[in-house]
């Protein structure tokens, strides 16, 4: 479920970038969910929620092409022969396999493999720029760096490379949005605020953020604070000076600062809310969008498998 980390962190970019009139490629990964979900119906479910939830935020068909990753079966063909030039010991080194085996997820080759598909997703579309912030700026290195092997490996008949390596195209106003616990907001780590709740289900979760055992008469110091650190997020700069000055000056409780980021939340997300709704509730249309979206991610992947399969000397005998 998409929750407010996704939206700062990501999806507000992908709105900028569409909005100013580029070629997007927007997708549901549910190939890399299957690296730790294990219930096809909830698989489905989700793919249904997250489709309504990135329309509802401004993801418009019409000007990007939106769909579920499934739908371009050529994007794990292309894993595998990009597997077949990535070195074991590049996979080993990954921040998100080490992270998420040390907290006790258990490893299987889909965990392992996840930036090869990654780097699938990315290079069959002829992906000239990748939008990411700085902590995912590894996984297109690795991109690249695949694309290279590839290129050096099997483009002899070809003047521009067999693959088009990609740039990264480093998010610089995204935020790095603190969970309840005070680490980075990850459905992983259990910390998450979710976009679609309702206002009472998005109260009881600010409720739960993390805070310090200070008094309330007592000052309090905000830039140490995980509510204030969300309040950033959604507070004009004169209410956040305010609050600052609550903060220091003694008085203000932390349920105050929680209280006005649920407000803010709500408000904000108000009217997608009551979009996700309606979408929801009109399933054949959510199907519809990701159909449509698949045929033309497919036309796109498919003139690059041809180029790749040309190039590595694998034939379709049809």
């Amino acid at each position: 479920m998409l929750h407010i980390g996704n939206y700062f962190g990501a999806v507000r970019q992908f709105l900028k970038l569409q909005a100013d009139g580029n070629e997007c490629f927007y997708f549901i990964a549910n190939y890399h969910a299957l690296t730790s979900l294990r219930d096809p119906a909830r698989l489905r479910e989700l793919t249904n929620h997250l489709a309504a939830g990135y329309l509802a935020l401004g993801i418009d068909p019409d000007k990007s092409v939106f769909f579920a990753q499934s739908d371009v079966p050529q994007v794990t063909e292309l894993c595998w022969l990009l597997n077949c030039v990535c070195p074991v010991s590049m996979m080993a080194k990954t921040h998100s396999y080490k992270d998420k085996t040390s907290r006790g997820l258990a490893p299987n080759m889909g965990l392992f493999d996840y930036p090869v598909l990654q780097a699938a997703d990315i290079v069959i579309y002829d992906a000239d720029l990748v939008p990411v912030g700085q902590d995912q700026r590894q996984h297109v290195e690795i991109t690249r760096d695949l694309a290279g092997k590839f290129n050096l490996a099997f483009d002899k008949s070809f003047d521009k490379g067999v693959i088009v390596v990609p740039e990264p195209y480093i998010l610089d106003d995204v935020a790095v949005v603190p969970g309840i616990d005070g680490q980075k907001m990850s459905k992983s780590y259990d910390n998450t605020i979710e976009i679609f709740l309702t206002p009472k289900q998005t109260k009881k979760r600010c409720s739960q953020i993390v805070t310090d055992s200070t008094p309330l008469e007592d000052p309090k110091d905000p830039e140490k604070c995980n509510v204030f650190a969300l309040l950033r997020l959604f507070a004009t700069s004169e209410e956040l000076a305010e609050i600052a000055a609550k903060y220091r000056a003694g008085g203000y409780g932390y349920g105050h600062a929680k209280a006005r980021l649920c407000e803010l939340i709500n408000e904000t997300f108000a009217e997608a809310r009551q979009k996700y709704d309606k979408l929801l509730a009109d399933p054949d249309y959510l199907q519809d969008v990701l159909r449509e979206g698949g045929r033309k991610a497919r036309e796109v992947a498919e003139a690059t498998m041809q180029r790749v399969r040309d190039a590595a000397g694998i034939a379709m005998h049809r």
